[in-house]
């Protein structure tokens, strides 16, 4: 707190962005079609989407559950699942049920050939929540076009927003 009321004015050059309405416009593109691309299980317009398979694509652990694989399996356990984007592809084309990724409060922020994607999102199987958080994409331009550079988010079950729902309904006294 005492850092933020002793910080500088910033200069004038600072929150400038080159950006346009153009990319702006393409990013939104791939978002839509990352979305499209899960109701439809097309993994093949998934892959085109991102830069190449071995981006970081995780949702990393916890302390808590870093130290229990730790003590228990892997003393090198980071977090970080290896698979990353070729796991959630395998999983999109193998899930029978219909999978949707919905957005809430997509932000984007584009500088010259770099841009990032932040947003509240919800994974549903089958129209049922699976889990819930939020998620920030880094993008990068090549070749004319907008590719997913990393993907990475936090995990909430199901269960902790039937919760947070519950908590947020007015009891009525009996």
């Amino acid at each position: 707190m005492a850092l933020a009321q002793t910080a500088l004015p910033a200069p004038p050059h600072v929150g400038r962005h080159a950006s346009t309405p153009e990319d702006i416009r393409a990013i939104e593109q791939v978002v839509a079609d990352f979305q499209a691309a899960l109701i439809a299980k097309d993994v093949k317009l998934l892959s085109s989407l991102m830069l190449h398979t071995n981006i970081l694509f995780a949702s990393p652990a916890d302390d808590d559950f870093i130290k229990k694989m730790r003590d228990t399996t892997d003393v090198h356990f980071d977090g970080v699942a290896p698979a990353g984007y070729i796991a959630f592809a395998n999983f999109i084309k193998r899930e029978p049920l219909r999978t949707e990724e919905k957005f809430y409060n997509v932000k984007i922020t584009q500088d010259r050939h770099v841009a990032w994607v932040n947003f509240d999102y919800e994974f549903l199987v089958d129209n049922k929540l699976s889990n819930y958080g939020v998620e920030a994409w880094q993008m990068v331009k090549r070749d004319g076009e907008w590719k997913i550079l990393s993907v990475v988010w936090s995990m909430h079950p199901a269960a902790e927003a039937l919760k947070q729902g519950a908590a947020a309904v007015p009891r009525s006294r009996p």
